[in-house]
């Protein structure tokens, strides 16, 4: 299974930035100890043209230089460095790279990536490109090299806080599905309209979510039919997190992606992995529920190397 990773471009953060910038690298470490089977790439740089699919000129210039009025990088919750550039570029590249291995071997994904704060001409919520965007859009592109058929692109966000960004980039674009599960009172506090939107109370617990999820992957299917799936497996969920004011335990979160994953897999969907946040009081927490998710991510990988009969096959 492909793991696209740049979590050796390490920001310069100030002492005491809330940001666990080293839990990319604890979970490519925990990765390459616990599962064998997952193979490690170096993400590539997405270039201008890619980003130039979602985002204005101007503001990938500005980010590429660092010409961009602070207030810009306050919102992103970065400061500006070339290390910050590099590392924006390179995580839309490892969604980019993930999706092509999704579309080939069923199942691939991004060690990082779901930046779905970000818009067209400005980031946020420590968003610099919108990775799940870029990712959509090229895809489409490339599709559309092969067939006269649009690509059309499902995004599960399960991250705690609300896809706005993705939401407003796709908001009239019918051949992208937005699906967003998330806190109501958590950040963004302005939520922009997605496809469908899920909001949910604080302190919610395994039953409810499940519950919802479930109905929102029914709706999801009555109203839409995808092709590919995107999928944002945020670790912030977690009842552990800092940041998530939700209550699932592991189990809950386990739970979570097998219902996605069976979902997919069912159709025969293929998956691109992204992770979203996760800011745990343990930051060790945060990593083993990703190391969690692609364990069963692999789980079903391997489903895809050995396809039953009877399934219609990928487009």
């Amino acid at each position: 299974m492909h793991a696209y990773y740049a979590d050796h471009f390490v920001l310069p953060l100030p002492e005491g930035h809330r940001f666990p910038m080293r839990k990319y690298s604890r979970l490519r470490d925990r990765l390459g100890a616990e599962l064998g089977a997952v193979r490690f790439f170096e993400a590539p740089a997405a270039s201008d043209g890619e980003l130039a699919l979602v985002h204005t000129p101007a503001y990938v210039q500005g980010i590429a230089q660092g010409t961009l009025p602070p207030a810009v990088y306050r919102e992103i919750g970065f400061p500006w460095s070339p290390a910050m550039a590099e590392r924006a570029r390179r995580s839309v590249g490892a969604t980019v790279s993930a999706a092509r291995a999704a579309l080939t071997e069923g199942l691939a994904g991004n060690l990082a990536g779901g930046t779905h704060h970000a818009s067209a001409d400005k980031g946020g919520g420590f968003c610099v490109f919108n990775d799940i965007a870029v990712t959509a859009r090229l895809m489409q592109a490339e599709a559309a090299r092969q067939s006269k058929r649009t690509l059309q692109v499902a995004v599960v966000d399960l991250d705690v806080h609300q896809g706005n960004g993705t939401a407003r980039i796709f908001e009239r674009d019918p051949s992208v599905f937005t699906l967003s599960l998330h806190g109501e009172k958590n950040f963004p506090f302005r939520k922009e309209a997605g496809d469908l939107d899920v909001g949910l109370p604080d302190g919610c617990t395994d039953g409810p979510y499940l519950e919802a999820l479930h109905q929102a992957l029914e709706q999801l299917q009555g109203r839409f039919d995808p092709d590919l799936v995107i999928y944002l497996a945020g670790a912030d969920a977690h009842e552990g997190d800092r940041l998530g004011r939700l209550k699932l335990s592991m189990d809950g979160m386990a739970a979570r992606d097998r219902v996605v994953f069976d979902w997919a897999w069912q159709r025969r969907l293929p998956v691109v992995l992204c992770m979203g946040g996760g800011y745990g009081h343990d930051i060790e927490i945060t990593v083993s529920v990703q190391v969690q998710t692609w364990t069963l991510a692999l789980e079903y990988w391997q489903r895809w190397q050995r396809p039953q009969p009877g399934v219609r096959a990928t487009s």
